[in-house]
């Protein structure tokens, strides 16, 4: 008896399906308007700096997205420091973790449809602010936000060291957040009293 092998083509490379990237690819090359997106997050107050973000439904490929069962929740709050209590990160934090986050999405993409398998991704931020704009209490010299982030990427897989670079330049290139606070974005601000 003979034993046959079969080769199968790995399409699952980095925990991402490579066949369907590239029909989702095709899909928006072929029908650009599927390609709009808008994202919503809902926020409430708690009280004192707590207060709580809930996410679920987005407008994708021409209609409404339905397939999350369930919202996801996000609670931000202050150090005692700024005069919070600690009930979750702060809206400064939370900007770092979405820049990693999506950098870290968009490369490890990238490296799957370059076929290059990553065996580890780490990023480490730090952003500096100075306070004393968003207190009020000298908005002449220092502006509300940060004034500059630092983001280190450690990245292994099975490709040479100018490879790994290539695909973590592709990750911030690619990446949503990264382009947002780098290019800015407008932002519109409406309001309802009641």
């Amino acid at each position: 008896m003979t034993e046959t092998t079969i080769t199968a083509t790995e399409t699952v490379r980095n925990g991402v399906d490579t066949t369907t990237m590239f029909a989702t690819l095709d899909a928006i090359k072929a029908q650009p308007e599927i390609a709009e997106f808008r994202f919503r997050a809902r926020n409430q107050w708690l009280g004192g700096a707590h207060n709580r973000s809930t996410i679920k439904d987005f407008y994708a490929a021409c209609d409404e997205d339905t397939t999350r069962t369930e919202a996801f929740t996000l609670d931000a709050g202050e150090p005692a420091i700024l005069l919070g209590t600690d009930t979750g990160p702060n809206p400064a934090e939370y900007l770092l973790h979405a820049l990693a986050a999506c950098v870290t999405t968009s490369l490890v993409y990238s490296a799957a449809a370059r076929k290059v398998k990553l065996t580890m991704v780490e990023s480490t931020l730090e952003g500096d602010l100075n306070v004393e704009g968003a207190m009020g209490t000298n908005t002449v010299d220092f502006r509300n936000g940060f004034t500059g982030i630092r983001m280190s990427v450690r990245i292994a897989g099975d490709a040479p060291a100018d490879k790994l670079r290539e695909v973590v330049q592709r990750g911030t290139d690619r990446s949503v957040v990264f382009d947002s606070i780098s290019a800015g974005v407008p932002i519109s601000v409406d309001v309802t009293t009641v």
